[in-house]
């Protein structure tokens, strides 16, 4: 059935987007109104139950969306800062209890305190302006560390466009092949955790039937205390749209997507305002730089929803559909967007291109350690004396990360949670046993995935964090498949039934939940959760047997 949709949603392309027509009727109201969902539904010959099941989904779509005003953020970085309650608090006397809703992480881990009002996001002291913030007389931007250690190969700033794409005439005065090559010689995987060969998705797209093809930047992915595709689409959007455009001209695509999370509304227009800088000098359309290569930038507007990071869901939720995970085979390169070929790769991934293209392949790959080849963005959170976005090269001393670059914690932590909410729960003790690649971290029982860092300060109880990351998936959850859907909200049951009462866990029972989560569900949300909940039981037992029996 989802097949035959994605062809009825293709019928008008992104050219009139049915997912952007969701949003733009929510965008009053807070959801799309009964009436609204019967036009949506004769215009696009879909059925209301499918748009009224896709608007039900979303965050900022459905019905308890109504009428909310301000947002705070309940990422896992403010919570283990525990600044939420305080800020909840002093918004409380500035709008009604049901005008207040919920974000899944801002990007503001750096300082928490986070919070969006009149579609932009606010931290730190900037409650303490809400009343000039509400009446739009004072716009207060964050401010946070950016500094590389080793090869700058994503901080380096753009002096120009016109000499920064220099890089695009370079590329297009090459075959895909020889370019396809430069990308497989680099060894370039994806930053958005699974750390997959961009130049195997490339080559698939490439060697895929079909006359229209997409390149997507999925900039969805909401890892809490992640920002670093935050930093790249506000500060180097055009590395991005670079990298696209040549992903682009090596697979045959005429079409780039850039679908950025609604969380973060500066990205979104800064991102379509560099869009606008090429369109303004001819650098999107046809026959750019002279040659035959046709390009052109669609940004969308997410609506909330950490499923959409999956490149599956993504895809349909561009398409006007719930955002479920797709079976695979087919896969995306072979069946994406409206059927046809697509690439979907995260923004760090993507921003890397120009920088190969540019110095060659081989220069790319001497950078790093091993198989895990170039350098990685690493956010780090409040809880540092130096709190930011770091860019090192891959192979890079955790413990140099962590006490030279983060200037060490400002106060007792006894774990980082490494990698999102499905990467490795990291004890302290285990700094100096990791380095910043995929293999150390793979090797050690961890993961590296976005490398974004949430501390889980002394006295936080590691049960009420199991608790928090059993909740979000639940939350998150697309629903496609049982083991994620019953088991995320089977275990939050079990582990808060256990805190807030004399019950105690069966833990075989509570080993085979998660297990059956981690080898039966489709995606990497059911099941990645498991890692961090075997990682708190392995090394936190002490702290948590008084919970089981």
């Amino acid at each position: 059935m989802s097949k035959n949709l994605s062809e009825l949603s293709g019928r008008k392309g992104l050219r009139e987007n049915l997912f952007e027509e969701l949003g733009i009727a929510s965008s009053q109201s807070g959801t799309p109104s009964a009436e609204k969902i019967n036009t949506l539904s004769e215009e696009y010959l879909m059925g209301k139950a499918n748009i009224y099941g896709t608007a039900t989904f979303y965050d900022f779509t459905r019905p308890e969306n109504k009428g909310k005003k301000v947002y705070v953020c309940n990422g896992s970085s403010c919570l283990t800062a525990g600044t939420q309650r305080k800020l909840k608090e002093k918004l409380s006397k500035h709008f009604k209890e049901e005008e207040i809703g919920e974000m899944c992480c801002l990007g503001r881990c750096h300082e928490n305190s986070s919070f969006n009002v009149g579609g932009k996001n606010y931290s730190g002291n900037a409650i303490d302006e809400i009343e000039n913030i509400k009446n739009q007389e004072s716009e207060i931007k964050d401010h946070y560390n950016v500094t590389v250690k080793g090869t700058p190969v994503l901080t380096n700033k753009i002096t120009s466009v016109d000499e920064y794409y220099q890089t695009l005439k370079l590329a297009l005065g090459k075959t895909a092949d020889e370019l396809l090559n430069e990308l497989k010689v680099s060894g370039l995987r994806g930053r958005g955790g699974a750390g997959f060969p961009i130049s195997f998705k490339l080559e698939s797209a490439k060697n895929s039937a079909g006359n229209q093809k997409y390149i997507v930047c999925n900039a969805d992915e909401g890892d809490p205390g992640a920002y670093s595709d935050r930093y790249l689409l506000e500060q180097q959007p055009h590395s991005v749209l670079l990298g696209m455009m040549i992903a682009g001209y090596v697979m045959g695509a005429n079409m780039g997507v850039v679908y950025i999370r609604g969380e973060y509304p500066e990205a979104i227009d800064i991102t379509q305002n560099a869009i606008n800088e090429l369109l303004s000098k001819k650098l999107l359309g046809k026959n750019i730089l002279g040659t035959n290569f046709e390009f052109d930038f669609k940004v969308i507007r997410a609506q909330g929803a950490y499923i959409c990071g999956e490149e599956t869901a993504l895809l349909s939720s561009i398409e006007g559909q719930r955002p479920e995970v797709r079976v695979r085979p087919p896969y995306p390169t072979q069946q994406g967007l409206f059927n046809k070929p697509t690439v979907v790769n995260n923004v760090e991934t993507l921003a890397c291109i120009p920088y190969i293209i540019n110095n060659g392949g081989a220069k790319f790959a001497l950078i790093g350690k091993g198989k895990s080849t170039g350098t990685k963005l690493v956010s780090l959170d409040g809880f540092f004396n130096k709190p930011g976005i770091y860019e090192v090269d891959m192979g890079t001393p955790l413990s140099v990360v962590v006490n030279e670059l983060g200037g060490g914690f400002k106060s007792k932590v006894k774990a980082m949670h490494i990698g999102g909410p499905l990467g490795g729960l990291v004890p302290i003790d285990k700094i100096n046993d990791l380095t910043i690649d995929f293999e150390s971290f793979n090797q050690n029982g961890f993961l590296l995935g976005h490398a974004s860092v949430v501390c889980i300060p002394q006295d936080y109880p590691i049960i009420k964090y199991i608790e928090h990351l059993f909740q979000f998936t639940a939350h998150e959850s697309c629903g496609k498949c049982f083991p994620c859907r019953l088991g995320s909200t089977r275990g939050y049951e079990l582990v808060n039934k256990a805190m807030n009462s004399d019950y105690k866990i069966d833990r075989e029972l509570f080993t085979d939940l998660i297990t059956t989560m981690e080898i039966g569900s489709l995606c990497a949300l059911g099941g990645g959760l498991p890692l961090p909940i075997r990682n708190a039981l392995q090394y936190f037992n002490e702290e948590l047997k008084g919970y089981f029996k």
